[in-house]
């Protein structure tokens, strides 16, 4: 067993950082040289991660062009050994990736896209959960509001964006002209979540942001309150969180309540 352990570490070292100590535990052939059996393996090895990097990043695949998106996915796996045991959990960085790459980091839009594809891919793989019926919000008696906390369905994500990556997205996905990259003068809030098989996004205010910010992080709704009270007349608060909290009730946002002690 050791053996086999020490035969595959050899191998793993050899496709991911081209180590020859490999070639010694392989026979050639005249026909078939202990380079050539090896760049088999390697070239195969590579090749699947940047499919599964085109298969997870459609737009950005669309925006660069084959040729160009190769190149990325050849940088990427040279620089990203893949630790995961499922291949779909692989192409996770690649916003990082390419926000410093000096060969795109000049074109930040496509960072953002790729952040924006990688979020719809989590959208559309989180866990599944009956939402809350709106009906439910009638049930609570006025005392408990203050403390009642909520649990958003597992598939909601928050994105800052800067450029008009959702745009260049569907343009891209329904193979239309694109519009040219075109940043706002600050970073707009995004929702993202799935109802049923459906994945939606849309822009948020910064007030519903700040609200929904603080409900994803455990707050109550008295403390989505005292955040929207920093913006708005404190007697405003209560009747603005609670709009808030309607929407994402109706849009299946929310799964469940609790309560919540802060």
């Amino acid at each position: 067993m050791a053996r086999l352990e020490s035969i595959e570490n050899d191998f793993q070292s050899f496709l991911l950082r081209g180590s020859a100590e490999i070639e010694k535990r392989v026979v050639g052939t005249q026909r078939v040289p202990i380079a050539t059996r090896l760049a088999i393996y390697a070239d195969a090895y590579r090749s699947r991660l940047i499919e599964a990097l085109e298969a997870q990043y459609p737009a950005l695949l669309a925006l660069l062009g084959a040729e160009e998106f190769a190149a990325l996915g050849h940088a990427y796996v040279q620089a990203h050994d893949s630790s995961f045991a499922s291949i779909r959990f692989y192409g996770g960085a690649l916003g990082a990736f390419l926000a410093v790459h000096p060969d795109f980091a000049a074109r930040p839009w496509l960072s953002e896209l790729a952040h924006f594809e990688w979020a719809m891919n989590d959208v559309f793989d989180a866990a599944d959960a009956a939402p809350l019926d709106v009906q439910a919000l009638g049930l609570i008696a006025p005392e408990n509001w203050a403390e009642l906390g909520f649990d958003a369905h597992p598939s909601v994500r928050r994105l800052d964006l800067l450029w008009n990556a959702s745009a260049l997205w569907r343009a891209l996905t329904d193979g239309q002209p694109h519009p040219p990259p075109d940043a706002q003068a600050h970073p707009v809030p995004w929702l993202l979540w799935r109802r049923e098989l459906q994945i939606l996004f849309r822009p948020l205010a910064g007030l519903e942001a700040g609200a929904l910010d603080a409900m994803r992080q455990g707050r109550s709704f008295g403390g989505i309150c005292l955040t929207l009270a920093t913006a708005l007349d404190e007697a405003q608060a209560p009747g603005r969180a609670a709009a808030f909290l309607r929407e994402w009730v109706e849009s299946g946002m929310i799964v469940g309540m609790r309560t919540c002690k802060e």
